[in-house]
């Protein structure tokens, strides 16, 4: 029996038609964010097949259809969202949600409604989308929220802010700057405020995921994934390709990794020869590896 805290890849062809799709959803006019968090569910978890990518989405129509028909003001709105989800529905976070890989995968989140900031962010904007509400996401740093109201539209004093890690409570301004200094020590300024695109969220979340594989050696297949995946957006941080090669290094693929870091060096060797002579200096370690 497949043990439920450690989902098991898919197979190599499954894997290969979820990056196809990803990467086509991604370069799409206007990516569904719902979409590619279920895809990168599939990328995790093999059990996660078609019928369960439409469960998923099905269940967000449906919480959608529980919300009262058209609130009104943004608070209202909030409001709705947070008897629904987070008191009704029991949609919430605990610390040791970040402990566990199931807390980045949308399909897992809905099942347990518990997650990380920014998975049960996108279960508040998915549902409040689907129902029509004036609602965006904000990625604050390290604590991701949902604000309601449009970002240019209404003035400040009519935005409201929530967080769904704490089952949708209303955030005051303090609260927003007291979330932002616990998380990072900085404070809060006006363009951590602004409405975070789809694209813009999916590549947190692989990040976050990166970071859980990271301090998991044994998870260096889940790292290299979620660098995969990311790779597939179509603006990614030319320095993953680099944290690829480092990786597949380290699971002792070191002929890949050293062609990889070599092609890595040439691309940075446009700019800083000596920093493209040090990869190059790794990329010959890791062909010595061999002998």
């Amino acid at each position: 029996m497949r043990h439920p805290h450690s989902p098991q890849p898919p197979s190599p062809e499954r894997s290969a038609e979820v990056r196809r799709r990803f990467a086509e959803e991604a370069r799409s006019e206007r990516p569904d964010l719902a979409t590619l968090c279920l895809l990168v569910g599939a990328e995790a978890d093999g059990a996660l097949d078609e019928p369960g990518l439409d469960a998923a989405q099905v269940e967000l129509d449906r919480l959608a259809g529980e919300l009262p028909f058209r609130p009104g003001t943004p608070r209202a709105w909030a409001e709705a969202l947070r008897n629904l989800l987070g008191e009704r529905y029991g949609f919430h976070g605990v610390a040791a949600d970040y402990q566990r890989l199931e807390s980045s995968l949308l399909h897992e989140v809905l099942r347990r409604r518990r997650g990380l900031p920014i998975l049960l962010s996108v279960v508040w904007l998915e549902v409040a989308r689907r129902a029509g509400a004036p609602v965006y996401g904000v990625a604050l740093p390290g604590h991701f929220v949902v604000g309601f109201g449009t970002a240019s539209g209404e003035t400040a004093a009519e935005r409201v802010l929530v967080d769904p890690f704490d089952g949708g409570r209303l955030l005051s301004g303090k609260d927003a700057e007291v979330l932002v200094a616990g998380a990072t020590g900085a404070e809060l300024r006006p363009s951590m405020l602004e409405p975070a695109a789809p694209l813009e969220v999916v590549t947190r979340v692989l990040n976050n995921i990166r970071a859980w594989a990271a301090g998991r050696p044994e998870q260096s297949a889940v790292g290299l994934w979620a660098i995969e995946l990311a790779l597939l957006l179509p603006a990614h941080a030319a320095r993953l390709r680099y944290e690829r090669a480092r990786l597949l290094v380290q699971r002792g693929e070191f002929v890949a990794g050293a062609g990889e870091l070599e092609a890595y060096a040439e691309v940075v060797g446009a700019v800083d020869d000596a920093a493209a002579e040090d990869v190059r200096r790794e990329a010959r370690a890791a062909r010595a590896m061999l002998n």
